[in-house]
C-alpha cells in the first residue's frame, strides 16, 4: 500500500473573509445547490482581490494534484480592472489556470460589482440576519427613504452601501459571521445573479447530486 491520500473534491480560493464565509453557509445545504456533499478546503488569497486576478494560477498551482477541481470567487470592485465586464475578468483568470495545469478542471466567479449584490434577496432571512426583524419601517422602505434603492429596483445599485447602512442603522458591527448565515438562510432558488447561477450551475455539473433510489420514494425514510 502507498498510503497516498486521495484527491479532495475542490479548493475554493476567495479574496475575504465574507466571501469565504458566504460560501461555507451555501455549500453547508448541498441538496438545494443541487451538488453531492463535497470534500473541500478554502483560502483566501492574501492580496485580495487583485491577487484573484492576477495571481490565482500561481497560488493554486500547489493544490493541482491534491483536488480535483478549483474556483476562485473575487468582486470586481476593488480589483483593479473594474472598466472591464465580469466574464473578460473571469477568462483572464480562467486562461492563467488552464495554462498552469488545471485545464478545464477549474473556473472564476468574479461577483458584479461586490459580494453584497448576492445578499439582497427579497427574503425574510436578509431582515433577521442584518438586525432588521420586527422592525418598523420594513428594511426595504428604509432604504427607499434614503435614496439606497429606488422604486424599480429589486436590489440596491451600490449594494455594499445599502448594507453598511442597514447594519449602522441596526446598530450590528459588520462581520463575516453574517455572511455565513446569509449563505446559511437566504433561498438560492430565485437568485439570478449570472456569477451566481455561473457558480451553481458549474458545481452541479462538476458534483451531481447522487439519484435518488426509487425504493425510497414514499417509504418515510430519513434523507
Amino acid at each position: 500500500m502507498s498510503g497516498r491520500v486521495p484527491p479532495r473534491d475542490l479548493v475554493v480560493l476567495t479574496a475575504d473573509g465574507n466571501i469565504e464565509f458566504t460560501l461555507r453557509g451555501l455549500l453547508s445545504r448541498p441538496s438545494e445547490i443541487g451538488v453531492r456533499t463535497l470534500a473541500l478546503d478554502y483560502f483566501r488569497h492574501p492580496h485580495h482581490d487583485p491577487g484573484c486576478l492576477l495571481g490565482s494560477h500561481e497560488f493554486l498551482r500547489g493544490f493541482l494534484r491534491s483536488h480535483h477541481h478549483a474556483i476562485v470567487v473575487f468582486d470586481r470592485e476593488g480589483c483593479g480592472r473594474e472598466p472591464l465586464p465580469r466574464e473578460a475578468l473571469e477568462e483572464q483568470v480562467e486562461q492563467r489556470l488552464e495554462q498552469n495545469g488545471w485545464g478545464d478542471r477549474a473556473i472564476a466567479v468574479v461577483i458584479n460589482p461586490e459580494l453584497e449584490q448576492w445578499v439582497w434577496s427579497v427574503s425574510h432571512a436578509v431582515d433577521r440576519s442584518l438586525g432588521w426583524h420586527g422592525r418598523k419601517p420594513p428594511l426595504r422602505s428604509w432604504l427607499r427613504e434614503r435614496g439606497l434603492l429606488l422604486e424599480h429596483e429589486v436590489k440596491p445599485t451600490r449594494p455594499k452601501e445599502a448594507l453598511l447602512a442597514a447594519l449602522r442603522y441596526a446598530r450590528k458591527p459588520p462581520s463575516s459571521s453574517i455572511f455565513k448565515q446569509l449563505g446559511e438562510s437566504v433561498p438560492v432558488r430565485g437568485c439570478s445573479d449570472p456569477a451566481f447561477l455561473k457558480l451553481r450551475k458549474t458545481l452541479a455539473m462538476w458534483f451531481p447530486s447522487p439519484p435518488i433510489d426509487p425504493r425510497r420514494r414514499g417509504s418515510g425514510a430519513a434523507e
